[in-house]
């Protein structure tokens, strides 16, 4: 069943991104849900293209690409598989590679963005990064292996360029920017995670370190930050999706501190 009034386009998503408030060179971090936003003349693609259109190259895009099944096969949970064959999985799995690797449950727009001509992608297996404009170079270099979505991720990057968060469609349980805050309170849990690289031309099971993540705490957080930030927060429709456009740093500095008032950490390894 057809889900709007009328068709959404390319021109009439510009023009309700700008009503929203982005803006030619601004730089923006997107989360969607193009299901989310009715029924769209080319779909994924006239998502990014308004997107590009509104925002230029003067600015900078960047989406999510994460790869999550790029990793050890004895945390997969859904499904799991059998333990028989994780040597297998570990020996054979295909390494990451930016240009080919899918995003994994990213959604159709970010699979179509980081197949986009002057779309790069950061080198991180799973937790990637692609960013379109003037910074992108800068925004997905270096990505840490250990600590993806730390302060040698794009997260970071988008934070020192006092960027903002486009969530189309979805709620703060998608807003990744919150893990950046995780990373800088004191203590948290570290475990061990493995993915297929490529290393000096070969490819290698390469194990490294990140944080235990807390997403279970993201929407009730992202609840308090509206209201304490509400008045700040630009709320509007992009076709029939309900979407929130915050800075960063804001939603990065409040969930840091709730963290450090709301939970119990532990010593780092």
């Amino acid at each position: 069943m057809i889900n709007t009034e009328q068709p959404v386009t390319r021109s009439s998503l510009a023009q309700d991104f700008k009503k929203l408030g982005v803006q030619k060179g601004m730089t923006v971090i997107v989360h969607t849900s193009l299901s989310k936003m009715g029924w769209v003349c080319g779909g994924a693609v006239a998502v990014v293209q308004a997107l590009m259109d509104v925002v230029t190259e003067e600015g900078n895009l960047i989406m999510p690409t994460h790869s999550a099944e790029l990793s050890d096969p004895a945390g997969w949970g859904n499904p799991p598989v059998p333990k028989e064959w994780w040597g297998t999985i570990r020996a054979e799995m295909p390494a990451f590679d930016p240009a080919i690797s899918p995003t994994y449950f990213m959604g159709a727009v970010a699979e179509v963005f980081r197949t986009c001509p002057e779309v790069i992608r950061s080198s991180h297996p799973t937790v990637s990064f692609a960013a379109w404009g003037k910074d992108k170079e800068w925004i997905t270099g270096n990505h840490s292996l250990d600590n993806g979505l730390g302060e040698s991720s794009p997260l970071a990057r988008v934070y020192d360029l006092n960027g903002s968060i486009l969530l189309i469609g979805v709620g703060h349980e998608s807003n990744t920017s919150m893990h950046l805050a995780e990373y800088r309170v004191p203590g948290q849990k570290q475990v061990e995670e493995g993915s297929p690289v490529m290393e000096s031309g070969q490819r290698v099971w390469k194990m490294y370190k990140q944080i235990e993540y807390q997403e279970e705490l993201f929407e009730e957080i992202g609840r308090q930050f509206e209201e304490n930030y509400g008045q700040e927060i630009k709320i509007a429709r992009a076709g029939s999706a309900t979407c929130r456009l915050m800075k960063q740093k804001q939603l990065v500095d409040f969930t840091e501190n709730w963290l450090k008032q709301n939970i119990q950490t532990s010593s780092p390894m």
